[in-house]
């Protein structure tokens, strides 16, 4: 019988844990095989920590892992990977949007050869139309910008097969982008279709500056694209600028004083340009900076759940 993992990454999730768990439990102890849940608790503020050991105390199915210090919601992902043993593991969040009734589907496709099987939405309930729209837009020009085949309206719920989990925990970036990662290493890949839910209780803890810091992420991470747009932006710029310089010299020849307007403008966009490019620059050179401090993805503090003699996966 085969044995699913099932990753769900938990900050300030006290008002859902219990009813998801309860779903959780519900649809895979119907399934065909057995069974853990390994919760990631990423350094939460609320009670979520005294609920996971309560689960954990209580249910042989949890696994319990503490972050000593928020590491945010890929590195949550990332160590539930490490900690996770199933042949098939489902990356899940605690809130409810993404259905848990959704998961035997994605198994009968495995069991059917899929190694990845991703959940796509189609509709998005609970969410206003700005985050819609931007959502949208992102993963349309995400696929434009990379030459790796991001599937879009696909967030990190999904089922993968434990080969392309093993292949994923050896790519140790610290910029983790993990739909895209998982996209990248191939196999074969499906898509289920379902439509989200809105959050079950609580706030949501992806205000737009984390999903501004997911979304640039994901663009530097698999794409260099912004780096060639400087070499056009430059080229571009230099013609603009002989232009702007070849008409002040045209006026003044006709005895028009054009006045330092022109020249400042062109300064200005020079500038800008010349600004935006570094700051691009920068924004690479400084993923490199991470890597090289090769400091651990996620300091883990405690666990609960797991056999005396279990050994994660160590980078």
């Amino acid at each position: 019988m085969p044995v699913y993992s099932v990753i769900v990454p938990c900050y300030n999730e006290e008002p859902v844990l219990r009813e998801t768990h309860k779903r959780l439990t519900a649809v895979l102890s119907a399934m065909d095989g057995d069974y853990e849940i390994v919760y990631v608790n990423d350094g939460s503020r609320d009670h979520t920590p005294d609920i996971l050991n309560d689960l954990a105390a209580h249910d042989p199915c949890v696994r319990a892992v503490h972050f000593a210090r928020n590491a945010g919601h890929q590195m949550a992902v990332t160590a539930g990977l490490d900690y996770a043993t199933g042949d098939a593991i489902v990356i899940i969040d605690a809130d409810l949007q993404d259905p848990p009734e959704i998961i035997p589907e994605m198994a009968a496709k495995w069991r059917a050869g899929a190694q990845v099987v991703y959940g796509q939405r189609n509709r998005r309930a609970g969410e206003s139309a700005f985050k819609k729209f931007t959502a949208f837009a992102y993963y349309r020009l995400l696929r434009a910008m990379t030459s790796t085949d991001i599937p879009a309206d696909t967030g990190d719920f999904r089922l993968v097969d434990r080969q392309v989990a093993d292949v994923v925990r050896r790519m140790p970036e610290h910029a983790r982008f993990l739909r895209g990662m998982f996209a990248w290493v191939g196999f074969r890949q499906e898509a289920v279709r379902y439509d989200r839910d809105k959050r079950f209780a609580g706030e949501t803890h992806y205000p737009l500056k984390k999903m501004l810091k997911l979304a640039l992420d994901g663009m530097l991470s698999f794409s260099d694209k912004l780096l060639k747009l400087l070499s056009v932006l430059g080229i571009g710029m230099l013609a603009i600028s002989g232009l702007g310089l070849l008409a002040l010299l045209i006026l003044l020849c006709c005895g028009v004083q054009a006045g330092a307007w022109w020249l400042a403008a062109l300064m200005v966009l020079c500038t800008g340009t010349v600004t935006t490019g570094l700051g691009i620059l920068g924004a690479y050179i400084s993923r490199i900076y991470d890597e090289t401090r090769a400091r651990p993805l996620y300091i883990v503090g405690e666990t609960r759940g797991f056999p005396a003699d279990f050994t994660p996966f160590r980078r």
